[in-house]
């Protein structure tokens, strides 16, 4: 048991610490590199993948939309490259009571032992689905 306090603690204190949470954002890429719009795409739109289609519009793909997070066709015209990685990386940060998972962290989840310690979503695939994100601005895709 002491074991499993220690190493619960230890896995706390590092599992942001590497990302440098600056304000309602985080300024730096999370491997050091800009993301692929196209990959981010095909990863937010996957209803296995991604999620992100259960609980927004906006992001058009075929799948069905939920309503229960906001509209993201815009999403690229109001939020910052460092603001949606902060939301996708641990959106309790700014919002405690979000429904929206927190993708990067990888503590405090309760998962089945096999997920314990992964991620949702690795560092390249945030920046792609971010990558994308920006792209969505006035209910359109932008190059």
């Amino acid at each position: 048991m002491r074991r499993d306090i220690a190493a619960l603690l230890a896995l706390t204190q590092t599992a942001l610490a590497p990302v440098g949470i600056v304000g309602d954002a985080i300024p730096r890429p999370l491997d050091g590199r800009t993301g692929d719009a196209a990959r981010g795409r095909a990863i937010a739109t996957d209803t296995r993948k991604g999620l992100c289609p259960l609980c927004h519009t906006g992001l058009g793909g075929r799948a069905p939309a939920g309503d229960l997070g906001p509209d993201l066709a815009d999403v690229g015209a109001r939020l910052s490259e460092g603001q949606l990685r902060l939301r996708l990386v641990d959106g309790r940060a700014l919002n405690p009571g979000t429904l929206m998972p927190s993708y990067y962290r990888t503590d405090g989840t309760r998962v089945a032992s096999a997920w314990r310690g992964r991620p949702v979503l690795e560092a390249g695939e945030i920046e792609d689905v971010i990558a994308y994100l920006l792209t969505l601005k006035g209910g359109r895709e932008t190059p």
